[in-house]
Protein backbone atom coordinates (compact mmCIF):
# COMPACT_ATOMS: atom_id res chain seq x y z
CA UNK A 1 0.00 0.00 0.00
CA UNK A 2 1.31 2.97 -0.56
CA UNK A 3 1.78 5.45 2.12
CA UNK A 4 1.18 8.44 0.67
CA UNK A 5 -1.96 7.75 -1.64
CA UNK A 6 -3.03 6.86 1.51
CA UNK A 7 -2.89 9.57 3.67
CA UNK A 8 -3.97 11.79 0.26
CA UNK A 9 -7.47 9.40 1.29
CA UNK A 10 -7.36 10.01 4.99
CA UNK A 11 -6.06 13.62 5.00
CA UNK A 12 -8.02 14.81 2.50
CA UNK A 13 -11.51 13.61 4.50
CA UNK A 14 -9.53 15.06 7.39
CA UNK A 15 -9.32 18.32 6.20
CA UNK A 16 -12.31 18.51 4.82
CA UNK A 17 -13.83 17.81 8.24
CA UNK A 18 -11.44 20.34 9.56
CA UNK A 19 -12.07 23.03 7.80
CA UNK A 20 -16.46 22.82 8.40
CA UNK A 21 -15.30 22.41 11.64
CA UNK A 22 -13.40 25.93 11.52
CA UNK A 23 -16.56 27.35 9.91
CA UNK A 24 -18.64 25.30 12.90
CA UNK A 25 -16.30 27.46 15.30
CA UNK A 26 -17.11 30.81 13.50
CA UNK A 27 -20.74 30.46 13.86
CA UNK A 28 -20.15 29.49 17.50
CA UNK A 29 -18.37 32.43 18.25
CA UNK A 30 -20.75 34.86 16.02
CA UNK A 31 -23.87 33.43 17.96
CA UNK A 32 -22.13 33.22 21.24
CA UNK A 33 -18.83 35.10 21.61
CA UNK A 34 -16.16 34.36 24.31
CA UNK A 35 -17.65 34.30 27.84
CA UNK A 36 -19.20 32.42 30.18
CA UNK A 37 -21.78 30.95 27.94
CA UNK A 38 -19.05 29.59 25.35
CA UNK A 39 -17.35 28.54 28.18
CA UNK A 40 -19.18 26.17 29.48
CA UNK A 41 -19.75 24.36 26.34
CA UNK A 42 -16.27 24.06 26.08
CA UNK A 43 -15.77 22.46 29.35
CA UNK A 44 -18.86 20.16 28.91
CA UNK A 45 -17.62 19.30 25.14
CA UNK A 46 -13.86 18.63 26.55
CA UNK A 47 -15.35 15.71 28.70
CA UNK A 48 -16.78 13.21 26.23
CA UNK A 49 -13.84 14.30 23.92
CA UNK A 50 -11.09 13.28 26.70
CA UNK A 51 -12.92 9.82 26.83
CA UNK A 52 -13.61 9.62 23.14
CA UNK A 53 -9.31 10.20 22.97
CA UNK A 54 -8.33 7.83 25.63
CA UNK A 55 -11.07 5.05 25.26
CA UNK A 56 -12.77 4.81 22.01
CA UNK A 57 -10.52 6.13 19.07
CA UNK A 58 -7.07 6.41 20.84
CA UNK A 59 -6.92 3.60 23.02
CA UNK A 60 -9.35 1.31 21.59
CA UNK A 61 -8.09 1.35 18.00
CA UNK A 62 -4.48 0.97 19.43
CA UNK A 63 -5.15 -2.29 21.34
CA UNK A 64 -7.75 -3.55 18.43
CA UNK A 65 -6.32 -3.14 15.49
CA UNK A 66 -3.20 -5.36 15.96
CA UNK A 67 -5.33 -8.09 17.32
CA UNK A 68 -7.81 -7.85 14.84
CA UNK A 69 -5.29 -7.90 11.86
CA UNK A 70 -3.19 -10.93 13.77
CA UNK A 71 -6.81 -12.72 13.84
CA UNK A 72 -7.33 -12.57 10.42
CA UNK A 73 -3.33 -13.46 9.48
CA UNK A 74 -3.92 -16.70 11.75
CA UNK A 75 -7.34 -17.54 10.11
CA UNK A 76 -6.13 -17.47 6.25
CA UNK A 77 -2.90 -19.44 7.53
CA UNK A 78 -5.44 -22.26 9.05
CA UNK A 79 -7.52 -22.12 5.93
CA UNK A 80 -7.05 -19.47 3.00
CA UNK A 81 -10.11 -16.94 2.71
CA UNK A 82 -11.30 -17.75 6.23
CA UNK A 83 -9.29 -15.16 8.04
CA UNK A 84 -11.68 -12.06 8.24
CA UNK A 85 -14.33 -14.78 10.07
CA UNK A 86 -11.50 -14.95 12.42
CA UNK A 87 -11.26 -11.44 12.76
CA UNK A 88 -15.23 -10.47 13.09
CA UNK A 89 -15.31 -13.56 15.53
CA UNK A 90 -12.99 -11.75 17.51
CA UNK A 91 -14.49 -8.33 17.06
CA UNK A 92 -18.21 -9.67 18.10
CA UNK A 93 -16.64 -10.65 21.47
CA UNK A 94 -15.10 -7.47 22.16
CA UNK A 95 -17.99 -5.58 21.28
CA UNK A 96 -20.02 -7.66 24.00
CA UNK A 97 -17.99 -6.55 26.84
CA UNK A 98 -17.46 -2.86 25.19
CA UNK A 99 -21.23 -2.12 24.96
CA UNK A 100 -22.26 -2.79 28.66
CA UNK A 101 -19.06 -1.06 29.84
CA UNK A 102 -19.90 1.81 28.00
CA UNK A 103 -24.01 1.98 28.82
CA UNK A 104 -23.04 1.62 32.80
CA UNK A 105 -20.46 4.11 32.60
CA UNK A 106 -22.85 6.97 30.66
CA UNK A 107 -25.19 6.09 33.49
CA UNK A 108 -22.43 6.56 36.34
CA UNK A 109 -21.67 10.10 34.38
CA UNK A 110 -25.32 11.19 34.03
CA UNK A 111 -25.87 10.32 37.36
CA UNK A 112 -23.09 12.00 39.01
CA UNK A 113 -22.57 14.63 36.55
CA UNK A 114 -22.57 17.15 39.72
CA UNK A 115 -19.25 15.62 41.40
CA UNK A 116 -18.17 15.25 37.78
CA UNK A 117 -18.53 18.90 36.72
CA UNK A 118 -17.19 19.92 40.32
CA UNK A 119 -13.57 17.42 39.98
CA UNK A 120 -13.73 18.64 35.81
CA UNK A 121 -13.47 22.88 37.12
CA UNK A 122 -11.39 22.98 40.05
CA UNK A 123 -14.53 23.39 41.81
CA UNK A 124 -15.60 26.69 39.66
CA UNK A 125 -14.70 29.11 43.07
CA UNK A 126 -15.29 31.80 40.77
CA UNK A 127 -18.76 31.31 39.27
CA UNK A 128 -22.75 31.13 40.73
CA UNK A 129 -24.48 28.51 42.12
CA UNK A 130 -26.66 28.99 38.74
CA UNK A 131 -23.49 28.85 36.65
CA UNK A 132 -22.20 25.59 38.06
CA UNK A 133 -25.76 23.78 37.34
CA UNK A 134 -26.20 25.40 33.76
CA UNK A 135 -22.45 23.42 33.02
CA UNK A 136 -23.72 20.42 34.46
CA UNK A 137 -26.60 20.10 32.64
CA UNK A 138 -24.79 20.49 29.36
CA UNK A 139 -22.12 17.75 30.55
CA UNK A 140 -25.52 15.78 30.92
CA UNK A 141 -26.49 16.70 27.45
CA UNK A 142 -23.18 16.04 25.69
CA UNK A 143 -22.01 12.76 27.69
CA UNK A 144 -23.45 9.95 25.47
CA UNK A 145 -22.18 11.17 22.78
CA UNK A 146 -19.14 8.90 23.94
CA UNK A 147 -21.18 5.82 24.08
CA UNK A 148 -21.51 6.00 19.61
CA UNK A 149 -18.64 7.45 19.27
CA UNK A 150 -16.91 3.96 20.96
CA UNK A 151 -19.44 1.84 18.79
CA UNK A 152 -17.95 4.09 15.73
CA UNK A 153 -14.32 3.15 16.98
CA UNK A 154 -14.90 -0.33 16.84
CA UNK A 155 -16.48 -0.44 13.26
CA UNK A 156 -14.01 2.09 11.79
CA UNK A 157 -11.39 0.00 13.48
CA UNK A 158 -12.21 -3.11 11.48
CA UNK A 159 -13.21 -1.30 8.06
CA UNK A 160 -9.26 0.45 8.76
CA UNK A 161 -7.78 -3.03 8.77
CA UNK A 162 -9.61 -3.52 5.46
CA UNK A 163 -8.03 -0.66 4.10
CA UNK A 164 -11.48 1.48 3.95
CA UNK A 165 -9.71 4.13 5.76
CA UNK A 166 -12.10 6.52 4.00
CA UNK A 167 -15.33 5.86 5.42
CA UNK A 168 -13.92 6.00 8.87
CA UNK A 169 -12.08 9.72 8.03
CA UNK A 170 -15.41 10.81 6.62
CA UNK A 171 -17.25 10.32 9.79
CA UNK A 172 -15.93 13.53 11.45
CA UNK A 173 -17.91 15.65 8.75
CA UNK A 174 -21.20 14.39 10.18
CA UNK A 175 -20.29 15.63 13.55
CA UNK A 176 -19.43 19.50 12.03
CA UNK A 177 -22.42 19.38 9.60
CA UNK A 178 -24.99 18.39 12.82
CA UNK A 179 -23.42 20.89 14.90
CA UNK A 180 -23.54 24.06 11.92
CA UNK A 181 -27.12 23.20 11.20
CA UNK A 182 -27.81 23.55 14.91
CA UNK A 183 -26.32 27.11 14.91
CA UNK A 184 -27.80 28.11 11.55
CA UNK A 185 -31.51 26.94 12.51
CA UNK A 186 -31.48 26.78 16.36
CA UNK A 187 -29.49 29.72 17.43
CA UNK A 188 -31.30 32.45 19.87
CA UNK A 189 -30.56 35.71 21.05
CA UNK A 190 -29.63 34.06 23.92
CA UNK A 191 -26.27 32.67 24.25
CA UNK A 192 -26.79 29.86 26.55
CA UNK A 193 -29.59 28.81 25.33
CA UNK A 194 -27.52 28.28 21.90
CA UNK A 195 -24.63 26.74 23.73
CA UNK A 196 -27.41 24.25 25.03
CA UNK A 197 -28.59 23.28 21.54
CA UNK A 198 -25.47 22.66 20.61
CA UNK A 199 -24.76 20.42 23.72
CA UNK A 200 -27.68 18.43 22.34
CA UNK A 201 -26.16 18.25 18.83
CA UNK A 202 -23.33 16.94 19.93
CA UNK A 203 -25.00 13.66 21.08
CA UNK A 204 -26.93 13.71 17.49
CA UNK A 205 -24.39 13.69 16.05
CA UNK A 206 -23.05 10.53 17.51
CA UNK A 207 -26.04 8.63 16.35
CA UNK A 208 -25.58 9.85 12.98
CA UNK A 209 -21.98 9.19 12.91
CA UNK A 210 -22.67 5.55 14.26
CA UNK A 211 -25.56 5.58 11.65
CA UNK A 212 -23.00 5.84 8.49
CA UNK A 213 -20.54 3.17 9.86
CA UNK A 214 -22.66 0.71 10.42
CA UNK A 215 -23.99 1.11 7.09
CA UNK A 216 -20.87 1.15 5.59
CA UNK A 217 -19.68 -2.15 7.18
CA UNK A 218 -22.88 -3.86 6.32
CA UNK A 219 -21.58 -2.82 2.46
CA UNK A 220 -18.12 -4.34 2.89
CA UNK A 221 -20.24 -7.65 4.46
CA UNK A 222 -19.15 -7.26 7.77
CA UNK A 223 -22.08 -7.71 10.44
CA UNK A 224 -21.42 -8.32 14.29
CA UNK A 225 -24.24 -9.83 16.24
CA UNK A 226 -25.09 -8.84 19.29
CA UNK A 227 -24.12 -11.92 22.21
CA UNK A 228 -23.40 -12.44 25.65
CA UNK A 229 -20.59 -10.81 27.25
CA UNK A 230 -17.73 -13.22 26.42
CA UNK A 231 -14.20 -13.00 28.35
CA UNK A 232 -11.98 -14.85 26.79
CA UNK A 233 -8.18 -15.30 26.84
CA UNK A 234 -8.33 -12.52 23.72
CA UNK A 235 -11.09 -10.59 25.17
CA UNK A 236 -8.61 -10.10 28.74
CA UNK A 237 -5.62 -9.59 26.64
CA UNK A 238 -7.70 -6.86 24.87
CA UNK A 239 -8.54 -5.08 28.16
CA UNK A 240 -5.04 -5.96 29.80
CA UNK A 241 -3.66 -3.60 26.45
CA UNK A 242 -6.12 -0.86 26.64
CA UNK A 243 -5.93 0.76 29.73
CA UNK A 244 -2.07 1.40 29.37
CA UNK A 245 -2.91 2.65 25.66
CA UNK A 246 -5.56 4.73 26.86
CA UNK A 247 -3.01 7.11 28.66
CA UNK A 248 -0.23 6.87 25.53
CA UNK A 249 -2.67 7.72 22.94
CA UNK A 250 -4.98 10.56 25.14
CA UNK A 251 -2.02 12.49 26.69
CA UNK A 252 -2.68 15.43 24.48
CA UNK A 253 -5.91 15.52 25.82
CA UNK A 254 -5.43 14.59 29.41
CA UNK A 255 -2.96 17.67 29.16
CA UNK A 256 -6.02 20.09 27.50
CA UNK A 257 -8.50 18.78 30.21
CA UNK A 258 -5.83 19.92 32.92
CA UNK A 259 -5.74 22.74 30.92
CA UNK A 260 -8.79 23.83 30.85
CA UNK A 261 -9.69 22.81 34.69
CA UNK A 262 -7.44 25.27 35.42
CA UNK A 263 -8.43 28.18 33.29
CA UNK A 264 -11.65 27.34 33.99
CA UNK A 265 -10.61 28.27 37.78
CA UNK A 266 -8.47 30.73 38.03
CA UNK A 267 -7.83 32.69 34.95
CA UNK A 268 -10.71 35.89 33.66
CA UNK A 269 -14.02 34.99 31.84
CA UNK A 270 -13.52 33.91 28.21
CA UNK A 271 -9.79 32.26 28.66
CA UNK A 272 -11.68 28.95 28.03
CA UNK A 273 -12.85 29.50 25.27
CA UNK A 274 -9.09 31.88 24.13
CA UNK A 275 -7.42 28.60 24.76
CA UNK A 276 -10.59 26.22 22.80
CA UNK A 277 -10.27 28.51 19.63
CA UNK A 278 -6.90 28.32 19.47
CA UNK A 279 -6.78 24.91 19.83
CA UNK A 280 -9.28 24.71 16.97
CA UNK A 281 -6.88 26.30 14.51
CA UNK A 282 -3.66 24.27 16.18
CA UNK A 283 -6.21 21.12 15.87
CA UNK A 284 -6.31 21.68 12.02
CA UNK A 285 -2.83 20.16 10.64
CA UNK A 286 -2.72 18.19 13.74
CA UNK A 287 -6.12 16.15 12.22
CA UNK A 288 -4.67 16.30 8.44
CA UNK A 289 -1.45 15.32 9.52
CA UNK A 290 -0.86 13.45 12.97
CA UNK A 291 -4.04 11.59 12.87
CA UNK A 292 -4.43 10.61 9.23
CA UNK A 293 -0.68 8.73 9.45
CA UNK A 294 -1.48 7.28 12.65
CA UNK A 295 -4.85 5.93 11.26
CA UNK A 296 -2.73 4.71 8.16
CA UNK A 297 0.67 3.38 10.30
CA UNK A 298 -1.10 1.85 12.76
CA UNK A 299 -2.34 -1.01 10.48
CA UNK A 300 0.16 -1.00 8.09
CA UNK A 301 3.34 -1.54 10.06
CA UNK A 302 1.13 -4.14 12.18
CA UNK A 303 0.37 -6.23 9.07
CA UNK A 304 4.56 -5.55 7.56
CA UNK A 305 5.50 -7.15 11.46
CA UNK A 306 3.11 -9.76 11.52
CA UNK A 307 4.69 -10.96 8.25
CA UNK A 308 7.88 -10.57 9.58
CA UNK A 309 8.84 -7.86 7.24
CA UNK A 310 10.69 -5.69 9.75
CA UNK A 311 13.01 -3.98 7.28
CA UNK A 312 10.12 -2.56 5.13
CA UNK A 313 8.26 -1.64 8.75
CA UNK A 314 10.70 0.32 9.24
CA UNK A 315 11.10 2.32 5.57
CA UNK A 316 7.20 2.84 6.31
CA UNK A 317 8.04 4.73 8.98
CA UNK A 318 10.94 6.53 7.80
CA UNK A 319 8.58 7.70 5.63
CA UNK A 320 6.27 8.68 8.32
CA UNK A 321 8.22 10.66 10.20
CA UNK A 322 9.67 12.92 6.93
CA UNK A 323 5.96 13.67 5.47
CA UNK A 324 5.16 14.50 9.09
CA UNK A 325 7.99 16.87 9.10
CA UNK A 326 7.76 18.26 5.51
CA UNK A 327 4.24 18.88 6.13
CA UNK A 328 4.29 19.86 9.83
CA UNK A 329 7.59 22.45 9.70
CA UNK A 330 5.58 25.11 7.93
CA UNK A 331 2.47 24.78 9.47
CA UNK A 332 4.50 25.09 12.71
CA UNK A 333 6.06 28.81 11.58
CA UNK A 334 2.84 30.22 9.70
CA UNK A 335 0.63 29.71 12.72
CA UNK A 336 3.34 31.51 15.14
CA UNK A 337 4.04 34.27 12.50
CA UNK A 338 0.75 34.81 11.13
CA UNK A 339 -1.63 34.12 14.13
CA UNK A 340 -3.24 37.52 14.51
CA UNK A 341 -4.37 37.46 10.72
CA UNK A 342 -6.11 34.16 11.06
CA UNK A 343 -7.71 34.11 14.20
CA UNK A 344 -8.83 37.74 13.03
CA UNK A 345 -10.26 36.43 9.33
CA UNK A 346 -11.75 33.22 10.49
CA UNK A 347 -13.54 34.35 14.27
CA UNK A 348 -13.22 37.92 14.53
CA UNK A 349 -17.53 38.87 13.64
CA UNK A 350 -20.30 39.36 15.34
CA UNK A 351 -20.02 38.97 19.25
CA UNK A 352 -16.19 38.12 18.96
CA UNK A 353 -14.09 41.62 19.56
CA UNK A 354 -10.32 42.33 18.26
CA UNK A 355 -9.86 41.88 21.79
CA UNK A 356 -10.67 38.23 21.69
CA UNK A 357 -8.48 37.70 18.71
CA UNK A 358 -5.81 39.43 20.00
CA UNK A 359 -5.73 36.85 23.34
CA UNK A 360 -6.33 33.78 21.04
CA UNK A 361 -3.82 34.28 18.74
CA UNK A 362 -1.05 34.39 22.14
CA UNK A 363 -2.79 31.27 22.96
CA UNK A 364 -2.16 29.81 19.51
CA UNK A 365 1.68 31.11 19.25
CA UNK A 366 2.00 29.12 22.30
CA UNK A 367 0.58 26.00 21.23
CA UNK A 368 1.86 25.83 18.00
CA UNK A 369 5.36 25.12 18.92
CA UNK A 370 4.84 21.89 20.33
CA UNK A 371 2.66 21.04 17.23
CA UNK A 372 5.89 19.28 15.85
CA UNK A 373 5.28 17.04 18.93
CA UNK A 374 1.91 16.66 18.58
CA UNK A 375 2.28 14.90 15.30
CA UNK A 376 5.24 13.02 15.64
CA UNK A 377 3.96 11.15 18.68
CA UNK A 378 0.91 9.90 16.19
CA UNK A 379 3.81 8.07 14.16
CA UNK A 380 6.17 6.87 16.68
CA UNK A 381 3.02 5.05 19.02
CA UNK A 382 2.58 2.93 16.51
CA UNK A 383 6.07 1.72 16.48
CA UNK A 384 4.93 0.23 20.25
CA UNK A 385 1.15 -0.55 19.19
CA UNK A 386 2.37 -3.06 16.32
CA UNK A 387 4.24 -4.70 18.56
CA UNK A 388 1.49 -5.27 21.35
CA UNK A 389 3.29 -2.70 23.79
CA UNK A 390 1.31 -0.04 25.37
CA UNK A 391 2.62 -0.20 28.94
CA UNK A 392 5.96 1.48 27.69
CA UNK A 393 3.69 4.94 25.57
CA UNK A 394 1.85 5.15 29.07
CA UNK A 395 4.76 5.43 31.57
CA UNK A 396 6.05 8.21 29.16
CA UNK A 397 2.57 9.60 28.82
CA UNK A 398 2.45 10.27 32.04
CA UNK A 399 5.59 11.91 32.71
CA UNK A 400 4.35 14.33 30.28
CA UNK A 401 1.48 14.88 32.44
CA UNK A 402 3.05 15.34 35.55
CA UNK A 403 5.44 18.11 33.63
CA UNK A 404 2.22 19.64 32.28
CA UNK A 405 0.94 19.97 35.69
CA UNK A 406 4.01 20.91 36.91
CA UNK A 407 4.08 23.57 34.14
CA UNK A 408 0.76 25.02 33.66
CA UNK A 409 0.98 25.94 37.69
CA UNK A 410 4.02 28.05 37.36
CA UNK A 411 3.08 29.28 34.05
CA UNK A 412 -0.76 29.88 34.44
CA UNK A 413 0.34 33.00 36.82
CA UNK A 414 3.21 34.17 35.01
CA UNK A 415 1.91 33.74 31.51
CA UNK A 416 -2.48 34.08 32.37
CA UNK A 417 -4.06 32.32 28.98
CA UNK A 418 -0.85 31.50 27.29
CA UNK A 419 0.56 29.63 30.21
CA UNK A 420 -1.48 26.18 29.65
CA UNK A 421 -1.02 26.56 25.83
CA UNK A 422 2.95 26.52 26.41
CA UNK A 423 2.67 23.96 29.16
CA UNK A 424 1.17 21.72 26.70
CA UNK A 425 3.73 22.28 24.34
CA UNK A 426 6.49 21.58 26.49
CA UNK A 427 5.18 18.58 27.76
CA UNK A 428 4.19 17.05 24.54
CA UNK A 429 8.06 17.41 23.18
CA UNK A 430 9.13 15.78 26.40
CA UNK A 431 6.69 12.44 25.05
CA UNK A 432 8.43 12.66 22.13
CA UNK A 433 12.27 12.58 22.93
CA UNK A 434 11.20 9.63 25.21
CA UNK A 435 9.38 7.64 22.24
CA UNK A 436 11.92 8.20 20.13
CA UNK A 437 14.88 7.26 22.33
CA UNK A 438 13.44 4.06 23.39
CA UNK A 439 12.28 3.16 20.12
CA UNK A 440 15.99 4.17 18.52
CA UNK A 441 17.51 2.04 21.49
CA UNK A 442 15.89 -1.22 20.64
CA UNK A 443 16.54 -1.10 16.93
CA UNK A 444 12.70 -0.69 16.26
CA UNK A 445 13.36 2.65 14.45
CA UNK A 446 16.59 4.23 13.12
CA UNK A 447 16.35 7.86 11.08
CA UNK A 448 17.54 6.74 7.56
CA UNK A 449 20.32 8.48 5.13
CA UNK A 450 17.77 10.61 3.58
CA UNK A 451 15.02 11.07 6.40
CA UNK A 452 18.40 13.01 8.17
CA UNK A 453 19.26 14.24 4.66
CA UNK A 454 16.00 16.06 4.44
CA UNK A 455 14.86 17.48 7.80
CA UNK A 456 17.28 20.08 8.88
CA UNK A 457 16.46 21.19 5.08
CA UNK A 458 13.53 21.30 5.55
CA UNK A 459 13.46 23.07 9.13
CA UNK A 460 15.53 25.67 6.75
CA UNK A 461 13.16 26.38 4.25
CA UNK A 462 10.15 26.32 6.94
CA UNK A 463 12.11 29.41 8.51
CA UNK A 464 12.68 31.42 4.97
CA UNK A 465 8.82 31.01 4.76
CA UNK A 466 8.06 32.36 8.06
CA UNK A 467 10.52 34.85 7.04
CA UNK A 468 9.07 35.99 4.25
CA UNK A 469 5.38 36.09 5.80
CA UNK A 470 6.13 37.83 8.30
CA UNK A 471 7.12 40.88 5.65
CA UNK A 472 3.54 40.23 4.35
CA UNK A 473 1.55 40.45 7.24
CA UNK A 474 1.08 44.01 7.82
CA UNK A 475 -0.37 43.91 4.02
CA UNK A 476 -3.34 41.30 4.90
CA UNK A 477 -4.41 43.23 8.18
CA UNK A 478 -7.02 45.30 6.88
CA UNK A 479 -8.63 43.00 4.78
CA UNK A 480 -9.30 40.05 7.58
CA UNK A 481 -11.88 41.92 9.25
CA UNK A 482 -13.62 43.50 6.08
CA UNK A 483 -16.29 41.85 4.21
CA UNK A 484 -16.85 38.24 4.40
CA UNK A 485 -15.45 37.93 1.02
CA UNK A 486 -12.54 40.17 1.41
CA UNK A 487 -11.75 38.06 5.11
CA UNK A 488 -12.13 34.76 3.46
CA UNK A 489 -10.21 36.21 0.17
CA UNK A 490 -7.03 37.39 2.27
CA UNK A 491 -7.06 34.20 4.00
CA UNK A 492 -6.69 32.22 1.01
CA UNK A 493 -4.01 34.37 -0.34
CA UNK A 494 -2.09 34.16 2.57
CA UNK A 495 -2.46 30.15 3.16
CA UNK A 496 -1.53 29.90 -0.92
CA UNK A 497 1.63 32.40 -0.09
CA UNK A 498 2.45 30.87 2.39
CA UNK A 499 2.68 27.58 0.44
CA UNK A 500 4.23 28.92 -2.68
CA UNK A 501 6.93 30.19 -0.77
CA UNK A 502 8.08 26.84 1.02
CA UNK A 503 7.80 25.03 -2.04
CA UNK A 504 10.12 27.19 -3.79
CA UNK A 505 12.20 27.02 -0.41
CA UNK A 506 12.03 23.52 -0.31
CA UNK A 507 13.44 22.96 -3.59
CA UNK A 508 16.06 25.99 -3.13
CA UNK A 509 17.30 24.09 0.05
CA UNK A 510 17.88 20.54 -1.95
CA UNK A 511 15.13 19.11 0.42
CA UNK A 512 13.46 18.21 -2.45
CA UNK A 513 13.83 17.51 -5.89
CA UNK A 514 12.08 17.60 -9.00
CA UNK A 515 13.16 13.54 -9.37
CA UNK A 516 11.11 12.82 -6.42
CA UNK A 517 8.18 14.42 -7.34
CA UNK A 518 8.08 12.81 -10.53
CA UNK A 519 8.78 9.34 -8.45
CA UNK A 520 5.85 9.99 -6.25
CA UNK A 521 3.53 11.07 -9.35
CA UNK A 522 4.81 7.44 -11.05
CA UNK A 523 3.71 5.60 -7.41
CA UNK A 524 0.09 6.79 -7.24
CA UNK A 525 -0.74 6.84 -11.13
Amino acid sequence: MNLTKALGSVGGLTLASRVLGLVRDSLFFRFVGANFASDAFQIAFRLPNMFRALFAEGAFSAAFIPMFNRKVAEGDKAAEGTGLAHGLAFAENALSVLLPVLIVMTAIVELAAWPVTWVQTFGYGKGTAAQFDYIVLLNRLTFPYLLFISLVSLLGGILNSLHRFWVNAAAPILLNLTLIVALLFFHTHDPMATARNQAIAVTVAGILQFVWLWWACRRAGVRLRLKRPVINDDVKRLMKLILPAAAGAGAVQINLVISTALAARFLPEGSVSYIYAADRLNQLPLGLIGIGLGTVLLPTVSRLLGAGKEVEAMETQNRGMELALLLTLPATVALIVCGQPIVAALFEHGKFTATNSYYTAQALAAFSIGLPSYILVKVLTPGYYARADTRTPVRYATWSMLVNLGLNLIFIWWLGHMGPPLATAIASTVNVVLLYRTLARRGHFVADAQLRRRSWRMLVAALLMGGAMALLNARFQPYVTGTNVERWGALIILVATGMLVYAVATFATGAFRLGDIKRLVRRNS
